[in-house]
C-alpha cells in the first residue's frame, strides 16, 4: 500500500469524533486507506445490492449487525440509513464507531446534514500526490510522462496503462454515477460536454459560452458543472477579490483533479501527442494546480489557493491565502527561466507592496531573485506561505 498523507489526520479524527465521512472521487483510495487503518472493523460495501437492501429495507436490524461499528462503504447510496445511524451513534459512546465513505460529495453531504450533522467529521481523499508517489518511489521523472499516467493508484498499484484506464474510468463514471445523481438522457452528450472542459482546462469558466457549444441551456451547464464539481472530476479555483483598486475577475477557473483524465477526453495517449499538443502548458499548470489542492485537503486542511486577474488581462496563477499574508505563485511549463517569467508577479508586487513571491517551472535550476522571488522546481512546490 502507498502511504497516504491523509492516513494520520484520518486516526486523529477517529480519536476525536464518533462518526468520520472520508469522501472522494471513486479510486482514489478511500476503501485501501480504511481497511489499513481500522483493520478490525468490519468493511460493508453499500454498493453490493443485497447489502444495500438490507440496509434500506431492514436498517435497524442492519446496523445490529454491526455493534462495533464498521467501515460503511459508498454509503450515499443508502440516505434512509443516516437517520437510523443518527440514534445509534448519540445512544454510543464510542469513538471512530462508524466510518462513512462516499464518491459523491452532493449526496453525501445532504444525507450527513438531514440526519448527522454536528456530529461527524469530514476528511476528503484526492488522487496521490507528487509527495506520496515519491515516498513510494513511484514518481516519474519526465512531466510528459506524469501528465499522460496521472495520479490515481490503481495505475500504480494495478500497473494498468493510463490510457485503458482513464476511457474506463470515464464510461464507469457517465453511464453509472451521473445517472445516479441526476437522469440525464443524452449520455453521449455529457461526454463530449467533459471533453469541451478539457479543452478549457486552466481558463475561467464561461457557462454561455459552453452552453452555446455543447447545445444545451446554461442552466443545464450549470447543473452539469455541479454534478461533475459534488464528483471530484473537476476543480473550480476562485478568483482573490482582493482588487488593488482594479477591476478583477469574477469567474472561477476551470481544472480537473486528475491529468489523466484530461489526456484521454483530449484523446492524447501517446507521449508525442502531449509534447506537441497546443494544451501541453495548460496540462501542466492542471497537474501543478491540482498537486497543490492535494496537499491541502489529503492533510484535512481548507485550501486557501485562489488566483488573481485583472480586466487588462494581468493574471498570477496561484494566490495562497494564510490568514490575510498574501503569497503569489507563477506556474510555466518551459525549461529554460527568462524574463517572460517575472512579468506578472512583479506587477502584482508592485501593486501589493508583497516582497515573496514564487515561480514553480519545469526546469531544474534554482534561483533566488533579490526582488523576493524564488525560481524552483514545481516538485519542489511551496505548502503555504508560512513556509
Amino acid at each position: 500500500m502507498i502511504q497516504r498523507i491523509a492516513e494520520a489526520k484520518l486516526r486523529l479524527l477517529a480519536d476525536t469524533f464518533k462518526v468520520v465521512a472520508l469522501t472522494g472521487p471513486r479510486q482514489s483510495g478511500k476503501t485501501t486507506l480504511c481497511k489499513a487503518v481500522f483493520p478490525d472493523k468490519p468493511y460493508v460495501s453499500l454498493e453490493n445490492p443485497d447489502t444495500r437492501s438490507f440496509a434500506s429495507q431492514d436498517p435497524r436490524g442492519f446496523l445490529a449487525s454491526y455493534p462495533d461499528g464498521a467501515v460503511l462503504d459508498e454509503v450515499q447510496r443508502t440516505p434512509d440509513l443516516f437517520s437510523y445511524l443518527q440514534e445509534v451513534v448519540d445512544n454510543g459512546k464510542q469513538k471512530g464507531e462508524f466510518i462513512l465513505t462516499g464518491s459523491n460529495n452532493f449526496l453525501l453531504q445532504q444525507s450527513i446534514s438531514q440526519s448527522l450533522a454536528g456530529r461527524v467529521a469530514h476528511l476528503f481523499l484526492l488522487p496521490l500526490s507528487v509527495a506520496e508517489l515519491a515516498t513510494a518511489d513511484l514518481l516519474l521523472a519526465a512531466d510528459d510522462d506524469l501528465m499522460l499516467t496521472g495520479f490515481y493508484p490503481p495505475v500504480y498499484d494495478q500497473h494498468i496503462p493510463a490510457p485503458d484506464w482513464s476511457q474506463n474510468y470515464i464510461r464507469t463514471y457517465v453511464e453509472r454515477d451521473v445517472r445516479q445523481i441526476k437522469n440525464i438522457t443524452d449520455l453521449l452528450v455529457f461526454e463530449r460536454f467533459m471533453a469541451l472542459l478539457a479543452g478549457r482546462c486552466g481558463q475561467e469558466l464561461n457557462l454561455s459560452a459552453l452552453a452555446v457549444e455543447a447545445g444545451v441551456d446554461a442552466k443545464t451547464v450549470q447543473s452539469w458543472i455541479g454534478i461533475l464539481e459534488s464528483s471530484f472530476i473537476i476543480y473550480l479555483l476562485k478568483p482573490h477579490f482582493r482588487n488593488f483598486n482594479k477591476t478583477v475577475v469574477k469567474r472561477p477557473k476551470l481544472y480537473f483533479y486528475d491529468t489523466a483524465l484530461v489526456c484521454s477526453l483530449l484523446r492524447i495517449t501517446q507521449l508525442e501527442h502531449i509534447r506537441s499538443h497546443p494544451l501541453r502548458g495548460a496540462i501542466f499548470e492542471n497537474m501543478v494546480v491540482s498537486d497543490l489542492v492535494k496537499q491541502r485537503t489529503n492533510a484535512g486542511l481548507p485550501v486557501n489557493l485562489f488566483f488573481w486577474r485583472d480586466k487588462t488581462g494581468h493574471e498570477v496563477d496561484i494566490i495562497v491565502d494564510e490568514a490575510g499574508v498574501l503569497l503569489p505563485i507563477e506556474i510555466k511549463s518551459g525549461q529554460t527561466i527568462h524574463a517572460e517569467f517575472f512579468k506578472n508577479i512583479t506587477y502584482w508586487q508592485a501593486l501589493s507592496n508583497t516582497h515573496r513571491a514564487y515561480i514553480l517551472y519545469a526546469g531544474q535550476q534554482t534561483q533566488q531573485r533579490s526582488n523576493g522571488i524564488t525560481v524552483r522546481n514545481w516538485r519542489e512546490m511551496v505548502p503555504d506561505s508560512t513556509n
